[in-house]
């Protein structure tokens, strides 16, 4: 079966884009956070998500590794999507959104990446009124892009994926829902 880790910077559209691809494959859907969540309540070691940012490097980086066993483990009887960060700005920097640790037990098939040009991801932050986004300028969502293509190549390398980059473009969900289909 198929392990696709499907990624892009928040406003990129990356949830609207596997939303409706899932309308037309068979594959199971799994958010990296939300497994690490159910992992962490089971054990009793959070009562919710927010919750898990507050715990130590280590018991992280603990839950990390059985979300991985657990999306693996569901890889075999299924094609799976896994919707993670490939990367996270935080103040002090780039943080990796698939640490080693988690590429050597997940060992996916392709890396796809939702990307939109930076003055369409701004627009979408702001008209996004769901959500509490901080403001990020052009330069500063350019570079995450980047960062998120530098950063999948080397899970690539890693892991023996492939990376396929798509375009999404405002008003033109169908085009992209298309390509991801043929890549699934």
């Amino acid at each position: 079966m198929k392990l696709v880790v499907l990624t892009g910077i928040p406003g990129s559209g990356s949830t609207t884009v596997l939303e409706s691809t899932l309308k037309k494959v068979d594959y199971v859907h799994l958010n990296y956070g939300d497994v690490m969540t159910e992992i962490a309540i089971e054990n009793s070691i959070v009562k919710d998500r927010d919750e898990l940012r507050k715990l130590s490097p280590e018991t992280q980086k603990e839950i990390q590794k059985q979300a991985a066993a657990k999306i693996k483990e569901s890889s075999a009887d299924n094609n799976v999507i896994v919707d993670t960060h490939c990367t996270i700005s935080t103040p002090s920097g780039f943080l990796p959104g698939l640490p080693q640790w988690v590429l050597e037990e997940l060992k996916p098939n392709v890396f796809v990446l939702i990307e939109a040009d930076p003055d369409e991801i701004m627009l979408r932050r702001i008209s996004d009124e769901s959500r509490t986004r901080d403001l990020e300028m052009y330069e500063s969502i350019k570079l995450h892009q980047e960062m998120n293509r530098a950063a999948s190549m080397a899970y690539a390398t890693l892991t023996g994926a492939t990376v396929k980059i798509l375009e999404n473009h405002n008003d033109q969900l169908d085009v992209i829902v298309d390509k991801l289909f043929e890549v699934l």
